[in-house]
């Protein structure tokens, strides 16, 4: 259980509630050995990118998330938009600095990696939940990254007011009692609400299925959401069994890839998409509408 921030093992602390931290796909990238299934399917690059959160706290409590969220403060005040962009990136800096020192490093991409031009706002915590969190796209956008922001969608005003240039609604129920299940709170009404605004959004818009077996991969509920939403994409993506997900869930639960391409195929033939890509070792595919 997270006593403190300073618990929080590898990340970077940026002033009161953000937090940056480098994933394993931009450390596989550095040492040409594999890169993320985001730069297979949307062409960003790995080793570029910048894995970031400006909220460290969350208002759901889903069965399938490794975040370790426990005891999170509430915030009074909160950092401008510039502080957070500025010092994300010293944060990566010094993330980066400790590759120098490591065997088989790809020295070019390293030089690269300190000038990130993507980032994945999605890191830990709900990224709507900081009030200012259109302004901080806006100030990303406006440095030359590309944007990829990750929601829960339970903030359909932010929802509304955000200009990512990818915007992710990470969806796991169907319904107001798979919500509460699955998700820990009795706020599906509004993600109702922010999947028809979804719909209307020009950014580049992707619908994230979290699924794990026997409990939510029956293609047809999320038929509705799919029809509705009118994504770009879907990413199927199986749960993986890492982190605090342990506590509440067996190993049991994380599908094969097999299985997560089973679903797949069945949500295209009955939404009308159609699979275009695949990542046999994130267990993840995708469709596009």
């Amino acid at each position: 259980m997270v006593k403190s921030l300073s618990e929080l093992k590898g990340y970077q602390i940026v002033g009161r509630h953000s937090a940056v931290k480098t994933c394993l796909w931009l450390k596989k990238s550095l040492k040409d050995e594999g890169f993320c299934y985001k730069q297979k399917f949307y062409g960003i690059s790995s080793h570029r990118c910048l894995q970031m959160s400006p909220a460290l706290i969350c208002n759901l409590s889903c069965v399938h998330c490794w975040r370790p969220l426990d005891l999170m403060p509430p915030f009074l005040e909160w950092d401008d938009p510039e502080f957070i962009f500025e010092e994300s990136i010293k944060a990566q800096h010094r993330l980066l600095s400790g590759f120098h020192g490591t065997d088989g490093v790809n020295r070019k991409k390293l030089k690269e990696a300190y000038h990130p031009n993507q980032v994945a706002i999605s890191l830990i915590g709900e990224p709507t939940i900081y009030p200012r969190i259109e302004e901080l796209v806006d100030v990303y956008n406006r440095n030359g990254f590309t944007t990829f922001l990750v929601t829960n969608g339970t903030n359909p005003e932010a929802i509304e007011r955000v200009e990512p240039y990818q915007l992710y609604l990470s969806i796991t129920a169907w319904d107001e009692e798979s919500h509460k299940r699955l998700q820990g709170n009795k706020l599906w009404k509004r993600v109702e609400r922010t999947i028809e605004i979804f719909s209307e959004k020009e950014c580049r818009r992707v619908i994230r299925l979290t699924l794990m077996r026997d409990i939510n991969m029956k293609p047809e509920k999320f038929v509705w959401i799919v029809k509705k939403a009118k994504p770009d994409f879907v990413e199927a993506k199986a749960y993986m069994h890492l982190g605090h997900s342990r506590l509440k869930l067996e190993r049991s639960a994380m599908p094969e890839h097999e299985e997560v391409r089973d679903f797949a195929e069945e949500l295209a033939k009955l939404t009308g998409y159609r699979i275009s890509d695949e990542s046999r070792v994130s267990r993840v595919v995708l469709l596009e509408g």
